[in-house]
Protein backbone atom coordinates (compact mmCIF):
# COMPACT_ATOMS: atom_id res chain seq x y z
CA UNK A 1 0.00 0.00 0.00
CA UNK A 2 1.18 3.52 -0.78
CA UNK A 3 2.72 5.33 2.17
CA UNK A 4 1.10 8.57 3.27
CA UNK A 5 1.93 11.43 5.62
CA UNK A 6 -1.45 12.51 6.95
CA UNK A 7 -2.01 15.65 8.97
CA UNK A 8 -5.06 15.24 11.20
CA UNK A 9 -6.19 18.49 12.83
CA UNK A 10 -8.11 18.38 16.11
CA UNK A 11 -7.00 14.83 16.76
CA UNK A 12 -7.18 15.17 20.55
CA UNK A 13 -10.89 15.94 20.38
CA UNK A 14 -13.86 13.60 20.48
CA UNK A 15 -14.21 12.54 16.83
CA UNK A 16 -10.54 13.19 16.05
CA UNK A 17 -9.28 10.80 18.73
CA UNK A 18 -11.46 7.98 17.42
CA UNK A 19 -10.29 8.63 13.87
CA UNK A 20 -6.63 8.76 14.92
CA UNK A 21 -6.92 5.48 16.80
CA UNK A 22 -8.40 3.85 13.70
CA UNK A 23 -5.75 5.25 11.31
CA UNK A 24 -2.74 4.59 13.55
CA UNK A 25 -3.74 0.97 14.17
CA UNK A 26 -5.07 0.15 10.71
CA UNK A 27 -2.29 1.74 8.64
CA UNK A 28 1.10 1.17 10.34
CA UNK A 29 2.85 2.22 7.12
CA UNK A 30 1.25 5.69 7.23
CA UNK A 31 2.74 8.56 9.24
CA UNK A 32 -0.08 10.18 11.22
CA UNK A 33 0.62 13.70 12.51
CA UNK A 34 -1.89 15.01 15.04
CA UNK A 35 -2.06 18.82 15.17
CA UNK A 36 -4.09 20.14 18.10
CA UNK A 37 -3.83 23.34 20.13
CA UNK A 38 -5.45 21.59 23.13
CA UNK A 39 -8.26 23.99 23.87
CA UNK A 40 -10.76 23.00 26.58
CA UNK A 41 -12.16 20.13 24.45
CA UNK A 42 -8.80 18.71 23.36
CA UNK A 43 -7.50 16.04 25.71
CA UNK A 44 -4.40 13.90 25.18
CA UNK A 45 -5.76 11.37 27.67
CA UNK A 46 -8.05 10.34 24.80
CA UNK A 47 -5.00 8.99 22.94
CA UNK A 48 -2.96 7.29 25.65
CA UNK A 49 -3.31 3.92 23.94
CA UNK A 50 -1.56 5.11 20.73
CA UNK A 51 0.71 7.93 21.92
CA UNK A 52 3.84 5.73 21.79
CA UNK A 53 3.17 4.18 18.38
CA UNK A 54 6.03 4.73 15.92
CA UNK A 55 3.70 6.01 13.19
CA UNK A 56 2.11 8.67 15.42
CA UNK A 57 3.36 12.20 16.14
CA UNK A 58 1.69 14.92 18.19
CA UNK A 59 2.27 18.63 17.50
CA UNK A 60 0.76 21.33 19.68
CA UNK A 61 -0.16 24.05 17.23
CA UNK A 62 -2.98 26.48 16.55
CA UNK A 63 -4.27 26.06 12.98
CA UNK A 64 -4.57 29.85 12.84
CA UNK A 65 -0.77 30.15 13.25
CA UNK A 66 -0.17 30.13 9.51
CA UNK A 67 3.63 30.25 9.58
CA UNK A 68 3.91 27.30 11.97
CA UNK A 69 1.32 25.36 9.96
CA UNK A 70 3.40 25.89 6.82
CA UNK A 71 6.51 24.67 8.66
CA UNK A 72 4.69 21.47 9.68
CA UNK A 73 3.67 20.80 6.07
CA UNK A 74 7.28 21.10 4.91
CA UNK A 75 8.98 19.33 7.84
CA UNK A 76 6.72 16.28 7.71
CA UNK A 77 6.21 16.28 3.93
CA UNK A 78 2.44 16.32 4.40
CA UNK A 79 0.57 14.91 1.41
CA UNK A 80 -2.91 14.59 2.96
CA UNK A 81 -5.01 16.55 5.42
CA UNK A 82 -8.05 15.43 7.39
CA UNK A 83 -9.31 18.63 8.95
CA UNK A 84 -11.48 18.18 12.05
CA UNK A 85 -10.26 21.01 14.28
CA UNK A 86 -13.18 23.29 15.04
CA UNK A 87 -15.12 25.09 17.70
CA UNK A 88 -18.32 23.07 17.71
CA UNK A 89 -20.65 23.87 20.62
CA UNK A 90 -23.64 25.93 19.47
CA UNK A 91 -24.30 27.48 22.88
CA UNK A 92 -20.71 28.72 23.07
CA UNK A 93 -20.99 30.18 19.55
CA UNK A 94 -23.97 32.28 20.64
CA UNK A 95 -21.91 33.75 23.49
CA UNK A 96 -18.65 34.16 21.54
CA UNK A 97 -19.18 34.14 17.75
CA UNK A 98 -15.81 35.79 17.05
CA UNK A 99 -13.82 32.77 18.31
CA UNK A 100 -15.86 30.50 16.06
CA UNK A 101 -15.19 32.68 13.03
CA UNK A 102 -11.49 32.81 13.89
CA UNK A 103 -10.98 29.06 14.32
CA UNK A 104 -13.49 27.62 11.88
CA UNK A 105 -13.06 30.09 9.01
CA UNK A 106 -9.58 31.58 9.32
CA UNK A 107 -8.11 28.32 10.64
CA UNK A 108 -9.45 26.43 7.64
CA UNK A 109 -8.13 29.13 5.31
CA UNK A 110 -4.72 28.88 6.99
CA UNK A 111 -4.60 25.13 6.28
CA UNK A 112 -5.79 25.55 2.69
CA UNK A 113 -3.12 28.17 2.03
CA UNK A 114 -0.45 25.99 3.62
CA UNK A 115 -1.46 23.01 1.47
CA UNK A 116 -1.43 25.13 -1.68
CA UNK A 117 1.98 26.55 -0.74
CA UNK A 118 3.55 23.19 0.14
CA UNK A 119 2.16 21.23 -2.81
CA UNK A 120 3.08 23.94 -5.36
CA UNK A 121 0.58 22.77 -7.97
CA UNK A 122 1.71 19.13 -7.80
CA UNK A 123 -1.57 17.65 -6.63
CA UNK A 124 -0.98 14.02 -7.60
CA UNK A 125 -1.76 11.71 -4.65
CA UNK A 126 -2.65 14.72 -2.51
CA UNK A 127 -5.92 15.33 -0.65
CA UNK A 128 -7.47 17.99 1.58
CA UNK A 129 -10.41 16.38 3.40
CA UNK A 130 -12.65 18.81 5.27
CA UNK A 131 -14.95 17.39 7.96
CA UNK A 132 -18.11 19.48 8.36
CA UNK A 133 -21.58 19.23 9.90
CA UNK A 134 -25.20 18.77 8.89
CA UNK A 135 -26.03 22.04 10.66
CA UNK A 136 -24.89 24.05 7.61
CA UNK A 137 -28.13 22.99 5.90
CA UNK A 138 -30.36 24.72 8.45
CA UNK A 139 -33.59 23.17 9.71
CA UNK A 140 -36.05 20.66 8.29
CA UNK A 141 -39.79 20.40 8.75
CA UNK A 142 -41.54 17.16 9.66
CA UNK A 143 -40.53 15.50 6.39
CA UNK A 144 -37.58 15.36 4.03
CA UNK A 145 -33.85 14.84 4.46
CA UNK A 146 -30.65 16.78 3.89
CA UNK A 147 -29.01 15.78 0.61
CA UNK A 148 -25.56 16.73 -0.66
CA UNK A 149 -27.37 19.16 -2.99
CA UNK A 150 -29.43 20.84 -0.23
CA UNK A 151 -28.92 24.62 -0.18
CA UNK A 152 -27.03 26.00 2.82
CA UNK A 153 -29.15 27.84 5.40
CA UNK A 154 -27.16 28.14 8.66
CA UNK A 155 -28.94 29.62 11.69
CA UNK A 156 -26.31 29.80 14.45
CA UNK A 157 -22.86 31.43 14.56
CA UNK A 158 -21.42 27.89 14.74
CA UNK A 159 -23.19 26.62 11.62
CA UNK A 160 -22.50 29.90 9.79
CA UNK A 161 -18.78 29.53 10.47
CA UNK A 162 -18.78 25.91 9.28
CA UNK A 163 -20.75 26.85 6.16
CA UNK A 164 -18.19 29.52 5.37
CA UNK A 165 -15.31 27.07 5.81
CA UNK A 166 -17.05 24.62 3.44
CA UNK A 167 -17.31 27.39 0.84
CA UNK A 168 -13.59 28.18 1.13
CA UNK A 169 -12.70 24.51 0.60
CA UNK A 170 -14.83 24.36 -2.55
CA UNK A 171 -13.40 27.68 -3.72
CA UNK A 172 -9.84 26.35 -3.44
CA UNK A 173 -10.85 23.30 -5.46
CA UNK A 174 -12.55 25.37 -8.16
CA UNK A 175 -10.01 28.22 -8.26
CA UNK A 176 -6.68 26.46 -7.74
CA UNK A 177 -7.50 22.84 -8.51
CA UNK A 178 -6.72 21.78 -4.94
CA UNK A 179 -7.87 18.15 -4.51
CA UNK A 180 -10.58 18.35 -1.87
CA UNK A 181 -13.45 16.36 -0.46
CA UNK A 182 -16.05 17.36 2.15
CA UNK A 183 -18.27 15.33 4.45
CA UNK A 184 -21.21 16.63 6.45
CA UNK A 185 -22.15 14.48 9.44
CA UNK A 186 -25.05 14.28 11.86
CA UNK A 187 -24.76 14.31 15.68
CA UNK A 188 -22.16 11.91 17.05
CA UNK A 189 -22.16 10.05 20.37
CA UNK A 190 -19.77 7.66 22.06
CA UNK A 191 -16.76 7.52 24.39
CA UNK A 192 -14.38 10.44 25.07
CA UNK A 193 -16.99 13.13 24.27
CA UNK A 194 -16.54 16.40 26.15
CA UNK A 195 -19.32 16.68 28.75
CA UNK A 196 -20.80 19.94 27.48
CA UNK A 197 -22.56 17.80 24.87
CA UNK A 198 -25.98 16.33 25.60
CA UNK A 199 -25.28 12.61 26.01
CA UNK A 200 -22.17 12.66 28.27
CA UNK A 201 -23.57 15.64 30.19
CA UNK A 202 -26.80 13.82 30.95
CA UNK A 203 -25.09 10.53 31.84
CA UNK A 204 -22.88 12.42 34.30
CA UNK A 205 -25.84 14.36 35.72
CA UNK A 206 -27.90 11.19 36.14
CA UNK A 207 -25.01 9.56 38.01
CA UNK A 208 -24.77 12.59 40.29
CA UNK A 209 -28.52 13.27 40.64
CA UNK A 210 -28.18 16.69 39.01
CA UNK A 211 -30.89 18.39 36.86
CA UNK A 212 -31.25 17.37 33.20
CA UNK A 213 -31.89 20.69 31.38
CA UNK A 214 -34.16 20.20 28.36
CA UNK A 215 -34.65 23.05 25.87
CA UNK A 216 -38.30 23.99 25.26
CA UNK A 217 -40.44 20.85 25.35
CA UNK A 218 -37.68 18.58 24.04
CA UNK A 219 -39.37 18.33 20.65
CA UNK A 220 -36.25 19.06 18.58
CA UNK A 221 -35.21 16.11 16.42
CA UNK A 222 -31.65 14.99 15.66
CA UNK A 223 -30.08 12.17 13.66
CA UNK A 224 -27.54 10.29 15.83
CA UNK A 225 -24.47 8.34 14.72
CA UNK A 226 -22.05 6.23 16.78
CA UNK A 227 -18.66 7.97 16.60
CA UNK A 228 -16.76 4.84 15.51
CA UNK A 229 -19.05 4.62 12.48
CA UNK A 230 -18.19 8.23 11.63
CA UNK A 231 -14.48 7.37 11.84
CA UNK A 232 -15.07 4.41 9.51
CA UNK A 233 -16.90 6.66 7.07
CA UNK A 234 -14.05 9.20 7.06
CA UNK A 235 -11.57 6.37 6.38
CA UNK A 236 -13.59 5.17 3.40
CA UNK A 237 -14.20 8.66 1.97
CA UNK A 238 -10.51 9.53 2.42
CA UNK A 239 -9.42 6.52 0.39
CA UNK A 240 -12.25 6.21 -2.14
CA UNK A 241 -14.13 9.52 -2.30
CA UNK A 242 -14.41 11.43 -5.55
CA UNK A 243 -12.34 14.62 -5.65
CA UNK A 244 -14.36 17.81 -5.45
CA UNK A 245 -17.35 15.91 -4.09
CA UNK A 246 -19.41 16.02 -0.90
CA UNK A 247 -20.69 13.08 1.15
CA UNK A 248 -23.35 13.18 3.83
CA UNK A 249 -22.81 10.85 6.80
CA UNK A 250 -25.85 9.98 8.92
CA UNK A 251 -27.20 7.30 11.17
CA UNK A 252 -30.65 6.85 9.59
CA UNK A 253 -31.60 7.31 13.22
CA UNK A 254 -33.86 10.20 14.24
CA UNK A 255 -34.81 10.90 17.85
CA UNK A 256 -36.74 13.64 19.59
CA UNK A 257 -34.54 15.05 22.35
CA UNK A 258 -37.01 14.12 25.08
CA UNK A 259 -37.29 10.51 23.81
CA UNK A 260 -33.50 10.24 23.63
CA UNK A 261 -33.22 11.55 27.18
CA UNK A 262 -35.70 8.96 28.43
CA UNK A 263 -33.64 6.19 26.78
CA UNK A 264 -30.53 7.61 28.50
CA UNK A 265 -32.33 7.68 31.85
CA UNK A 266 -33.63 4.11 31.47
CA UNK A 267 -30.23 2.77 30.37
CA UNK A 268 -28.17 4.61 32.99
CA UNK A 269 -30.55 3.78 35.87
CA UNK A 270 -30.58 0.12 34.84
CA UNK A 271 -26.78 -0.11 34.61
CA UNK A 272 -26.52 1.65 37.99
CA UNK A 273 -29.03 -0.92 39.32
CA UNK A 274 -31.49 1.79 40.27
CA UNK A 275 -35.23 1.35 40.16
CA UNK A 276 -36.68 2.04 36.71
CA UNK A 277 -37.61 5.71 36.22
CA UNK A 278 -35.66 6.87 39.26
CA UNK A 279 -33.98 9.73 37.41
CA UNK A 280 -36.96 11.00 35.40
CA UNK A 281 -37.61 13.50 38.20
CA UNK A 282 -34.33 15.20 37.19
CA UNK A 283 -35.77 16.43 33.88
CA UNK A 284 -35.94 20.25 33.99
CA UNK A 285 -37.45 22.21 31.09
CA UNK A 286 -35.58 25.45 30.31
CA UNK A 287 -36.07 28.35 27.90
CA UNK A 288 -35.35 27.28 24.33
CA UNK A 289 -32.05 28.24 22.71
CA UNK A 290 -32.02 31.19 20.30
CA UNK A 291 -32.14 30.05 16.65
CA UNK A 292 -32.69 26.44 17.70
CA UNK A 293 -33.17 24.31 14.56
CA UNK A 294 -36.22 22.07 14.78
CA UNK A 295 -35.04 18.96 12.94
CA UNK A 296 -31.92 17.57 11.26
CA UNK A 297 -31.99 14.38 9.23
CA UNK A 298 -29.27 13.17 6.87
CA UNK A 299 -29.79 11.07 3.76
CA UNK A 300 -26.56 9.04 3.53
CA UNK A 301 -27.73 7.00 0.54
CA UNK A 302 -24.99 8.38 -1.72
CA UNK A 303 -22.27 7.24 0.69
CA UNK A 304 -23.87 3.81 0.98
CA UNK A 305 -24.42 3.33 -2.77
CA UNK A 306 -21.12 4.76 -4.04
CA UNK A 307 -18.66 3.71 -1.31
CA UNK A 308 -20.46 0.90 0.52
CA UNK A 309 -20.62 2.47 3.99
CA UNK A 310 -23.49 2.06 6.43
CA UNK A 311 -23.80 2.27 10.22
CA UNK A 312 -22.66 -0.84 12.10
CA UNK A 313 -24.71 -0.39 15.29
CA UNK A 314 -28.35 0.09 16.12
CA UNK A 315 -28.89 3.08 18.40
CA UNK A 316 -29.94 1.12 21.49
CA UNK A 317 -26.79 -1.01 21.26
CA UNK A 318 -24.61 2.07 20.75
CA UNK A 319 -26.18 3.87 23.71
CA UNK A 320 -25.67 0.81 25.91
CA UNK A 321 -21.96 0.73 24.99
CA UNK A 322 -21.66 4.49 25.49
CA UNK A 323 -23.30 4.64 28.92
CA UNK A 324 -21.27 1.63 30.08
CA UNK A 325 -18.04 3.31 28.94
CA UNK A 326 -18.75 6.45 30.97
CA UNK A 327 -19.66 4.37 34.01
CA UNK A 328 -16.45 2.35 33.62
CA UNK A 329 -14.32 5.47 33.10
CA UNK A 330 -15.47 7.76 35.89
CA UNK A 331 -11.87 8.88 36.44
CA UNK A 332 -11.78 10.29 32.89
CA UNK A 333 -15.02 12.18 33.51
CA UNK A 334 -13.85 13.36 36.95
CA UNK A 335 -10.60 14.67 35.44
CA UNK A 336 -12.58 16.60 32.83
CA UNK A 337 -15.12 18.09 35.20
CA UNK A 338 -12.46 18.97 37.78
CA UNK A 339 -10.10 20.50 35.22
CA UNK A 340 -7.27 18.08 36.03
CA UNK A 341 -6.88 17.19 32.35
CA UNK A 342 -5.81 20.80 31.69
CA UNK A 343 -2.36 19.79 32.96
CA UNK A 344 -1.93 18.51 29.39
CA UNK A 345 -2.12 22.10 28.13
CA UNK A 346 1.16 23.06 29.74
CA UNK A 347 4.21 23.16 27.49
Amino acid sequence: MEKKNILVTGGAGFIGSHLLRLLVNKYPEYKIINMDVLTYAGNLENLKDVENNKNYTFIKCDICDHEKVKEVFIKYNIDSVIHLAAESHVDRSIIDPFSFAQTNIMGTLSLLQAAKFAWKGDFENKLFYHVSTDEVYGSLGDEGFFLETTAYDPHSPYSASKASSDHFVRAFHDTYGLPTVISNCSNNYGSYQFPEKLIPLFINNICNNKPLPVYGKGENIRDWLFVNDHARAIDIIFHKGKLGDTYNIGGFNEWKNIDLIKVLIETTDRLLEREKGTSEKLITYVTDRAGHDVRYAIDATKLKNELGWEPSLQFEEGIEKTVQWYLDNKQWMDNITSGTYEEYYKD
